[in-house]
């Protein structure tokens, strides 16, 4: 998977893209049809602390893309959550593709 990474008014380290790729392992880990990744992080400034540090990705799956945001006081926290978010939306489309070719056999068997 190639992973591309944006930033504004923010310098990206070599420490957050070590922890961002790591991160991106759990993805790996369920689904590995993965062409690749795109994030985007950024400090703004926001009255509240909470909403200072924003992460997004977008993973382009074939056929579809998967997008997420996250916003937190601290940056690592916040692709923490976007990693999170992503997950949980990519172990349902998983299900839901798996459950299509599953009930397209089925469809299949009845009519023989």
């Amino acid at each position: 998977m190639h992973l591309r990474i944006n930033s504004r008014h923010l310098e990206v380290t070599p420490a957050i893209r070590t922890h961002l790729e790591f991160r991106l392992e759990r993805i790996r880990k369920h689904f590995d049809h993965v062409i690749d990744a795109s994030a985007f992080l950024m400090v703004d400034k926001a009255k509240e602390k909470s909403l200072r540090q924003t992460a997004e990705l977008t993973l382009h799956l074939k056929g579809k893309e998967l997008f997420a945001q996250a916003h937190h006081e601290d940056l690592y926290h916040a692709v923490d959550a976007v990693i999170d978010k992503l997950d949980r939306q990519l172990v349902k489309h998983k299900e839901i593709i798996q459950d299509h070719h599953h009930d397209k056999n089925k469809v299949q068997s009845i009519s023989q």
